[in-house]
């Protein structure tokens, strides 16, 4: 086939998976407008008979609704719509009892929780905004959805009316036909833009709003200071026990052996020379220990050649064969470098322990202000953040950072992450990150 045919055929293709997705969305209007009235039902009959409890309930169903309007405006219309409501606020138990968070008015731990849902849905503009969508898109969506779907239908209609006996809407001579040759292609066509589209405006009110996105972003920045100030104790703990167990101990050794040099060096020359070549072994392994102490806080060879050469060399001491390919013009920020080298060095380690590999390799780039590092093995696959310790430890460093992690690893491998981290690379020996 030839490369114009294999343009019309994928062409083709792609007119015809969009055209389904849209039969599939106009065949839902029926029940998207069963939902709006059961909704608007049940405001009404909360507003006029207080049945407080059908309103939580008919929100949780429109919402689960829009989450899957959502779900199709990312998959299938290509338009991302991040879900826009707002965190859901705690109770705070104090010796007086419950209380509403940032109010001081007390209730039962019971009622305050139904109240407390109660407020925080009917407050959140998500609310309405899904209201809104529910009761307006079975016109405006389903109108959308269904403008391709009958003009294709009308010319399947008119290609079919000179074999139909008694047509219900009789057109003369070929007439039929000919609006048939048309209006297919012409609905086929137009596929593709309705269902962009409609993606568009289902953005458009289930998106966040400015205030949702300020509540996820608050939360979110809550997150990663309680991460940080977790793992900034973590290592705090590990550097004291490393100390501990390692250089200090063997240093006490040393002092002890030396203080027994003293009176052994008249009496037994030849065995104070031994207990000094002792004292100078342990020296020499506390040393060592305290540059490993020192390398695994920030590695020396990452502060003096960079992150490329840093994890060049961090390629040498890992047991599987590691391909680095970097292009880097300019030196990141110390933090930045040291995130992505712990993280690399991080995903190596999962490779070799988890997945069995035996090739790996590891891209580092920068391009739209993103520093990007991309680790790749020929592992068993599998890997799963939610499974271990070590993914969500990369997600926390990086999250410090506004990083993210995407992760592709089916089973059977291969397993491919990416790490991207917002950075502005300056020169070699500067950097403004």
């Amino acid at each position: 086939m030839s490369a114009p045919q294999s343009r019309a055929a994928e062409a083709l293709r792609t007119a015809l998976r969009a055209f389904g997705r849209l039969a599939v969305l106009t065949l839902l209007i029926p029940a998207g407008a069963l939902l709006a009235v059961l909704y608007l039902l049940s405001f009404l009959l909360w507003g006029c008979l207080g049945m407080v409890p059908l309103f939580p309930l008919a929100t949780r169903v429109v919402r689960a609704t829009a989450g899957a309007g959502r779900w199709a405006a990312g998959h299938w219309s290509q338009v991302p719509v991040p879900v826009p409501y707002v965190p859901r606020p705690a109770l705070e138990r104090t010796l007086h009892g419950w209380f509403w968070t940032g109010h001081d008015y007390h209730k039962s731990r019971r009622f305050a929780g139904f109240a407390l849902k109660l407020r925080w849905l009917w407050n959140d503009p998500a609310t309405w905004r899904d209201a809104a969508w529910v009761l307006v898109d079975p016109l405006v969506g389903g109108g959308i959805a269904a403008g391709p779907v009958l003009l294709v239908a009308a010319g399947l209609y008119g290609l079919a009316q000179p074999a139909l006996a008694d047509p219900v809407l009789p057109l003369p001579g070929l007439f039929g036909p000919l609006l048939g040759l048309l209006l297919v292609p012409g609905g086929l066509a137009l596929a593709g833009p309705a269902l962009h589209l409609h993606g568009r405006w289902t953005r458009s009110l289930l998106g966040p709003t400015e205030r949702s996105r300020l509540a996820q972003r608050v939360e979110q920045l809550t997150e990663i200071r309680l991460d940080a100030t977790e793992a900034q104790a973590a290592e705090l703990r590990r550097i004291e026990r490393d100390l501990h167990d390692g250089a200090q101990a063997r240093l006490v050794a040393v002092s002890l052996k030396l203080g027994a040099v003293v009176p052994l060096i008249d009496r037994d020359p030849g065995k104070a020379k031994q207990v000094v070549t002792d004292a100078q072994e342990n020296v020499t392994q506390a040393l060592q220990e305290l540059r490993d102490l020192v390398r695994g806080i920030h590695p020396p060879v990452l502060a003096e050649r960079g992150l490329a050469e840093g994890i060049r060399a961090l390629a040498l001491d890992v047991p599987l064969k590691v391909e680095v390919r970097a292009e880097l013009p300019g030196r990141a920020e110390a933090p930045v470098e040291s995130a992505v080298y712990f993280a690399v060095s991080e995903a190596l380690t999962n490779a070799v322990k988890h997945g069995d590999a035996r090739h790996a390799t590891v891209e580092l780039g920068h391009a739209a202000g993103l520093l990007r590092a991309e680790v790749a093995d020929d592992g068993r696959g599998g890997a799963d953040p939610a499974g271990g310790s070590g993914l969500r430890g990369i997600q926390r460093r990086l999250a410090v950072f506004d990083g993210t992690l995407t992760l592709t690893s089916p089973p059977g491998g291969p397993t491919r992450l990416i790490m991207e981290l917002p950075c502005v690379l300056s020169s070699p020996r500067t950097s403004s990150c």
